[in-house]
């Protein structure tokens, strides 16, 4: 089958131009940190779930209210709280007493975008609600099955582990999410900046909607036509492998990896990294498209052991070695 690359990049300028008016209004309110934005879009265009992972005060939660403020798509925010109850995220089954029957009270799940705020705050058993939701894109209330609108993104916050009053998620759950971004401070500049814009005690940070549903669903098919040479579907899984049997590449970094990325991280390093070349504006994916989101993809993947801890070695520190280490096709 011949693939014409010219065609696809066309409609790639073409569809890349519909999100201008989207950053336009993003900036309106987020100062700096234009890379969590860009991955705020590849989730939303790749369908993929995101953990912001920062300290209170870096407009976590900002951006994901900026972000559902510019599309015509409904939007819920859950607090997550060490009280919360599972039946408060998906919903529960009423009983009326006048009927007879029972009744169901759905959650706040249903939404297409859920901003799971703090969600590192709750107990295991609330994040776990979550899972379904998330893998499934449906939830059981009872013993019906409930499908959630499309599309269906869950934007979570959480603060660092070291924080008092935190929980770790669990394993089965970190994997869900297709990102995991580190938020950091910002410049000297861009402070001064958000100085001027928000120190006022009501400051104008209104946006206007501008992207319709079906317009998200037009740039999913337009992803799904990008070209990725066969090199790099290759590239993307000695990248997994390697994270998990690294001495068959010749890295020594075996005994400060507990376990390696999934499956799932194959097929969300390749759709994330056709994403990043459309936000590039190609029809094409590069070997630099998966770097450049490999980390977002596969830190939260790549578990490291005790010995790595003690020695202050990151799962950041090790994909750098194996992106180094690996040849570039």
């Amino acid at each position: 089958m011949v693939v014409d690359v010219q065609e696809i990049s066309r409609h790639v300028t073409a569809g890349r131009a519909r999100l201008d008016p989207l950053f336009a209004e993003m900036e309106k309110v987020i100062i700096g940190q234009r890379t969590m934005l860009e991955r705020l879009l590849i989730g939303l265009l790749s369908g993929g779930h995101i953990l912001l992972e920062g300290v209170p005060g870096l407009a976590k939660t900002l951006a994901v209210r900026t972000l559902a403020g510019c599309l015509h798509l409904s939007f819920h925010r859950i607090q997550f709280t060490p009280d919360l109850l599972p039946a408060d995220v998906i919903g529960t089954q009423i009983y009326n007493q006048r009927s007879g029957e029972f009744t169901i009270k759905k959650g706040p799940i249903f939404a297409n975008l859920v901003l799971a705020d703090e969600i590192n705050r709750a107990p295991a058993k609330v994040q776990s609600a979550l899972l379904e939701a998330m893998q499934e894109k449906q939830v059981t209330i009872g013993d019906a099955n409930y499908p959630l609108g499309q599309p269906f993104l869950v934007l979570a916050t959480q603060n660092p582990i070291e924080q008092e009053g935190t929980y770790p998620l669990p394993e089965a759950q970190v994997d869900r999410f297709m990102l995991k971004l580190k938020v950091g401070y910002p410049s000297k500049e861009e402070e001064l900046a958000i100085l001027n814009r928000m120190a006022a005690i009501e400051p104008d940070v209104s946006v206007h909607a501008v992207l319709e549903p079906a317009a998200i669903s037009e740039l999913r098919k337009t992803l799904d036509d990008l070209y990725m040479d066969d090199k790099i579907k290759r590239y993307i899984v000695d990248i997994i492998h390697c994270t998990r049997r690294p001495d068959e590449f010749g890295l020594d970094i075996a005994p400060y990896i507990q376990y390696g990325a999934s499956p799932r991280a194959t097929i969300f390093l390749t759709r994330a990294a056709r994403a990043q070349a459309f936000l590039d504006g190609r029809g094409y994916v590069t070997p630099q498209d998966v770097k450049s989101i490999g980390y977002d993809v596969l830190r939260h993947r790549v578990a490291v052991t005790y010995e790595a801890e003690a020695e202050d070695i990151t799962s950041d520190q090790l994909l750098k070695r194996i992106f180094d280490h690996l040849k570039v096709p």
